[in-house]
């Protein structure tokens, strides 16, 4: 191939998804670990052994949150290098993500597993209503955007990456 030939690239419709997914649970894990572990000191990840338990529990949390992030920026790059990105889409994604983590922290790590509670005091449900609903409100609002972009999305011939001639 020659220096200006260009090949195009498929839609790229579920990587902006799932990039967006994949930055929203890391940046919702972080803003967690950040405030309600270190910062409040509510809980640890894990509150069912000792503190030294749960203190290696949240950096073990915290790298995982960071992975999680750092590779939703990098499809995030890529996506943008192609020039296949769609904005919305992306933040709808970032939305389902730190929402259904949100959710999933308060119904199964709360209250299923009960590893940890948002914070101890002696009534939880106001937390319990506050945590979970906010977590909805995420979803309904990444849905409606993940939704409402889907005709969006660029074409394969807007795609286009120009190729270099590699002789």
């Amino acid at each position: 191939m020659a220096a200006t030939e260009i090949r195009t690239t498929p839609p790229l419709r579920a990587r902006t998804l799932w990039s967006g997914v994949l930055f929203g649970v890391g940046a919702i894990a972080f803003i967690d670990e950040a405030v309600f572990h270190q910062i409040l000191h509510w809980h640890h990840f894990y509150d069912l052994s000792t503190t030294d338990v749960g203190l290696v529990s949240d950096g073990l949390f915290h790298a995982l949150s960071w992975f999680a992030t750092i590779a939703g920026l990098f499809m995030l790059a890529d996506l943008r290098r192609r020039r296949a990105l769609v904005w919305t889409r992306w933040t709808g994604g970032a939305l389902l993500g730190a929402g259904f983590f949100q959710l999933y922290d308060g119904t199964v790590q709360h209250k299923l597993l009960g590893v940890h509670q948002i914070r101890y005091v002696d009534d939880l449900l106001l937390y319990d209503i506050v945590w979970n609903t906010t977590a909805l409100v995420m979803i309904a609002a990444g849905t409606a955007l993940a939704v409402r972009s889907r005709g969006t999305h660029p074409r394969p011939s807007e795609a286009r990456i120009p190729v270099r001639d590699a002789s």
